[in-house]
């Protein structure tokens, strides 16, 4: 991929808020002067998007309302970008839902599929509405974000886990059929992330809050906040990892050497 350079171009899903906000601000720091949010509430998205342009009043950030959980809203975010800007460089895709830890046997057996298409649509789909875009022009980075529950079993996250494992190997084959087409794929998993509205969700729910204080403890090296994510984010993105795909990354402050 070429260098980040003012014309570079970047969709960020779920971009609004949390580890997506800091995703795009990340990459506005690094040069990339062309960035496309894209949320399904247009109050706070709108409010993101002037958040940005203030920090970064040379570049042209963008703000489009759309549900990337569905094919309609992913195809939509794609589409405004590549209207906008004619192209996408850069793909953030971390807009996967956000269901609480539960155990297994209290969890409705009609919800079990729901709770694994929430978390992977939402991640999956932006990427194969933007393949096509990227192949067309022969360049590409996409960085998706999962979870360490992908690699680590943990009580509680078993659905979750499952979801955040199918988002990990969907990155990996993927990797292998875009390389031909200068296409980087790679994947983050963090564990608990600090200064996100989820995180007070979770730490709201006397079950999760038992879960991620004992998985806090454990990180010596600093608890997750969600720039340390998006650092991470902006190198994927550049020249620094142009050989560097289908790799799944954790950052987590040492919780686990998953």
């Amino acid at each position: 991929m070429d260098d980040i350079t003012p014309n570079t171009v970047a969709l960020v899903t779920g971009g609004t808020a949390g580890i997506g906000l800091a995703c795009a601000e990340a990459l506005l720091r690094s040069g990339t002067r062309r960035i496309m949010i894209a949320g399904r509430t247009e109050a706070r998205g709108l409010q993101a998007r002037e958040m940005l342009s203030k920090r970064a009043p040379d570049a042209d950030v963008r703000f489009v309302a759309a549900d990337v959980m569905t094919p309609a809203g992913a195809t939509l975010a794609a589409e405004t970008c590549i209207g906008a800007f004619g192209r996408i460089d850069t793909l953030v895709s971390c807009a996967g839902g956000n269901p609480k830890p539960r155990l297994m046997h209290e969890i409705p057996i009609e919800n079990i599929s729901g709770i694994i298409a929430s978390i992977t649509s939402g991640v999956l789909l932006p990427v194969r509405a933007v393949l096509g875009h990227m192949m067309r022009d022969g360049r590409g980075s996409i960085i998706c974000i999962a979870s360490d529950a992908a690699k680590v079993a943990t009580p509680g996250e078993v659905a979750i886990g499952a979801a955040m494992a199918a988002i990990v190997m969907f990155c990996r084959g993927l990797a292998i059929e875009a390389k031909r087409s200068h296409i980087r794929i790679n994947c983050l998993t963090p564990s608990i992330v600090r200064d996100t509205p989820f995180y007070d969700e979770l730490m709201a729910d006397p079950f999760s809050a038992r879960l991620f204080s004992k998985a806090e403890r454990l990180a010596s090296l600093g608890v997750v906040v969600p720039d340390d994510l998006a650092a991470l984010v902006a190198f994927l993105a550049g020249p620094g990892a142009s050989r560097l795909t289908g790799q799944t990354i954790s950052v987590n402050g040492g919780i686990s050497a998953a």
